[in-house]
């Protein structure tokens, strides 16, 4: 074969790689199992544990520590005891169950104060409205609260806290 050949169809194989690698799943597109588990990657991209963590810690963000415990941050202050804590998680639920808790909590434990993270209806919400802005409702502006990425994101945090 020729080298201009090989190197074409490398090209093309990368790009489609790229593309399907990068195909977001959309809220109402993500297909559930067993109403807990999210058995697909939302993102074709595998998370990024060090970001999950942040996602996980920072008020700004997730900031799942404000009712949560997490022994493996004991530099993170006000932790909370609302929801379980996150000491075993990862040896507790598989990575599935783990992104489906995370995306939407509600559809496993209808009760839960937990937000749903992965959800862009806001006919799912009490007061839908543009992040913490207090604005009202703007169907052009209205999305998840976490990304779909940023979900992988603490997932791949998750499944490494293992220890109890």
């Amino acid at each position: 074969m020729n080298s201009r050949f090989i190197s074409a169809a490398l090209a093309t194989a990368m790009i489609v790689a790229g593309a399907s690698a990068s195909a977001e799943i959309k809220p109402a597109d993500v297909v559930w199992e067993d109403e807990i588990a999210i058995p697909m990657s939302l993102t074709g991209v595998p998370g990024d544990p060090a970001r999950g963590a942040e996602v996980l810690s920072k008020r700004s963000l997730g900031n799942c520590v404000a009712c949560h415990q997490n022994s493996a941050m004991p530099d993170v202050a006000f932790q909370g005891n609302v929801g379980p804590t996150f000491d075993g998680v990862g040896a507790r639920w598989s990575e599935a169950e783990l992104r489906g808790l995370v995306a939407n909590a509600k559809r496993a434990f209808p009760g839960s104060m937990m937000p749903v993270f992965y959800n862009d209806s806001p006919a799912d919400y009490i007061r839908p409205g543009d992040a913490y802005t207090a604005k009202a409702y703007n169907p052009e502006t209205f999305s998840t609260l976490l990304t779909a990425q940023q979900i992988e994101d603490v997932v791949a945090y998750l499944v490494t806290l293992t220890e109890y």
